[in-house]
């Protein structure tokens, strides 16, 4: 009993903690939490994406993840991906969007590094060359394979996270490693309560997204309680936290200073 206690007790605690942190960084980057205007809110370019013209003859891929609008953003981010091959001198961008369309798979809603409504994006992955270019066409199968193309939940699921997720369990050569709030990626149905995580090498238990444990390569231990996600990341030392994602060892890739950054794709 006192065990449990102590348990329930630092894991509030551990709660509070990063929530406070996401508040805080949420105040500091310029994301309006309450009274902001998604319609006059930044879309622009962030200036991280390659140029697709000057490395023409270059595969890319490319996954970013942004905070969602307003106050959602101190919970959970939006992710996207974005690729090209060799050849071609635009990205194709990728996501879902619960808005607009009765299909919510979108293809170029924004540009390919473009603010999230006020959000500036970070780079989550990306690969170069030959390696690029052969997983694209598993990326575009696993698109078109997405389970739930209709349907859109913010909580637990299926959503913008669901669909990345899904991709990344179709191609494990991506190494995707969604962040722990990204709320959505642990969603299941029902009937398929067991298998890969996101990262697509490792094993997952999940029902329905709100409860469960993942184990990967990437991802590490991570335990769900009502979407809430707390873990250790072995390969690349770090906590795995809500409302902030990660704490440790930053494993965004950094873009080459010869690159020019995308102005409008």
């Amino acid at each position: 009993m006192v065990c449990l206690k102590v348990c329930s007790l630092a894991f509030i605690c551990i709660l509070l903690l990063s929530f406070g942190q996401s508040y805080v960084k949420a105040t500091h980057s310029g994301v309006k939490i309450t009274g902001g205007d998604w319609a006059t809110a930044r879309r622009d370019s962030a200036g991280i994406a390659p140029d697709p013209v000057a490395l023409k003859d270059t595969a890319i891929v490319q996954v970013y993840t942004a905070t969602t609008f307003g106050w959602r953003g101190l919970f959970a981010v939006h992710p996207w991906i974005i690729f090209k091959r060799a050849g071609e001198t635009r990205f194709s961008r990728y996501e879902v969007i619960s808005w607009g369309s009765n299909n919510v798979v979108r293809r170029n809603y924004a540009l390919p590094d473009g603010y999230w409504f006020g959000a500036r994006p970070g780079l989550l992955l990306e690969h170069r060359g030959s390696a690029a270019e052969a997983m694209i066409p598993h990326i575009e199968a696993a698109i078109k394979s997405y389970p739930w193309p209709h349907t859109y939940r913010v909580w637990p699921g299926p959503n913008s996270n669901t669909f990345l997720a899904h991709i990344g369990r179709e191609v494990p050569a991506l190494k995707l490693d969604m962040p722990a709030n990204a709320i959505g990626k642990d969603f299941r149905p029902l009937t398929r309560p067991v298998g890969l995580p996101p990262s697509g090498r490792g094993v997952q238990l999940s029902l329905f997204g709100i409860a469960g444990v993942t184990l990967g390569i990437e991802e590490g231990i991570e335990l769900n309680l009502l979407s809430l996600n707390l873990g250790v990341d072995v390969k690349s030392p770090a906590l795995r936290l809500p409302f902030i994602g990660r704490l440790g060892v930053d494993k965004s890739p950094a873009t080459p200073l010869t690159d020019k950054p995308v102005v409008r794709n």
